[in-house]
């Protein structure tokens, strides 16, 4: 036992260290030409008058906003954003769906028993997800702008945007959800004549039906905060009251409508927990 004791510590070198090293000093040379083409000086927040402005600048926020009309008037407003976000996520999941059909190879036909899909099947596949791709390039604000030209200020325009925007993002990810997971139980399915609807709803879906709950109220989330931004430019909601408190240096009703979008995505993470809960 005392041998063992006074028995020297052998410390072993990280056999990686060499490697690590080289790609954080890779890592650093690339991201350094960024930081200088952005312009990038943390520092300067710290300066006397960036202090000083900053300071200023969170003042006005307080008090918050607290009249009843003001209230009554945002709340209305909270409900139009939440009704945006909620019926353009419900347009784009009715375009997803079907596409996420198409653009997975899970769910294909023409590839069981076989060591490739047909040749007319994998273009179309192709194209489906080079149409996704172009959806997914256009940010939601560019189409509710576009919109906003077409149909004219309100919801309509921010519905319409997310439901285009999110509906390549949704099928994309949807598809990439259903090919990772264990397709077994689907292909069993496909082979023994079933139609790729009921593949997906009897040997896909149990699989993998967390996540794709937990991504579509992700996805949710995502659509109140877009719909507040594309509420600036005229989409409605609280974007809208947001840009003109702004503009009229209100910093108390802008802090209200800020702690009222606080609380749409603290309810958006807390249904997202509770559906998880419920499918576990």
């Amino acid at each position: 036992m005392r041998a063992a004791a006074d028995s020297p510590i052998v410390r072993y070198a990280d056999p990686a260290w060499r490697a690590r090293a080289t790609w954080a000093l890779l890592s650093l040379a690339l991201l350094w030409p960024l930081l200088v083409a952005t312009q990038f000086k943390p520092w300067q927040l710290f300066d006397e008058n960036s202090r000083q402005a900053t300071l200023v600048f969170l003042s006005s926020f307080l008090p918050p906003a607290t009249s009843i009309e003001f209230l009554v008037e945002m709340l209305k407003s909270a409900w139009v954003t939440l009704a945006i976000a909620t019926a353009g996520l419900s347009l784009a999941l009715l375009f997803a769906i079907p596409l996420t059909l198409v653009a997975t190879s899970r769910l294909s036909i023409s590839r069981i028993g076989r060591r490739r899909m047909n040749t007319w099947p994998l273009v179309v596949r192709h194209g489906v997800r080079f149409g996704l791709a172009a959806l997914r390039s256009v940010p939601e604000l560019v189409f509710a702008l576009l919109f906003v030209r077409v149909v004219g200020l309100g919801p309509t325009a921010g519905v319409l945007a997310i439901a285009l925007s999110y509906s390549g993002m949704l099928a994309k990810v949807f598809a990439e959800i259903i090919e990772s997971g264990d397709g077994q139980a689907g292909d069993t399915l496909l082979k023994n004549g079933s139609g790729r609807l009921h593949a997906l709803l009897y040997g896909v879906l149990p699989g993998c039906s967390t996540e794709l709950v937990s991504y579509t109220v992700y996805r949710w989330e995502c659509a109140i905060r877009g719909s507040v931004i594309m509420g600036m430019v005229g989409a409605g909601g609280l974007g809208q009251q947001l840009d003109t408190s702004m503009k009229m240096l209100a910093g108390g009703e802008v802090a209200t409508i800020l702690i009222l979008f606080v609380a749409l995505v603290a309810l958006a993470d807390v249904l997202s927990g509770w559906l998880r809960g419920k499918l576990a």
